[in-house]
């Protein structure tokens, strides 16, 4: 079994479940199957998506982030974080 080792591997092996996912989709969508079934899988879409957003803050929050604060654009930094949960909800 893949065991995504660094932060880009693991990012693109998230994506790659969220396409497998949404290629799935596609298919159920065009072979019109039970709603349901569809929107259980939406919802796989939607959560390996989030998990890859986590996985990207993270690494934000512990890199770009961090540099900015140690070179004094802590608000820059802040507010680049805020916008980002403001726009997701």
């Amino acid at each position: 079994m893949f065991k995504p080792k660094n932060t880009k591997e693991r990012i693109l092996h998230r994506l790659k479940i969220s396409l497998g996912h949404l290629k799935k989709i596609v298919e159920m969508v065009e072979n019109q199957q039970y709603c349901i079934d569809i929107l259980h899988q939406s919802q796989a879409v939607q959560k390996a998506l989030k998990e890859t957003d986590n996985i990207i803050l993270e690494n934000h929050l512990k890199s770009c982030a961090a540099d900015a604060i140690k070179k004094g654009n802590k608000d820059k930094a802040i507010a680049e974080i805020i916008t980002i949960f403001k726009k997701s909800n």
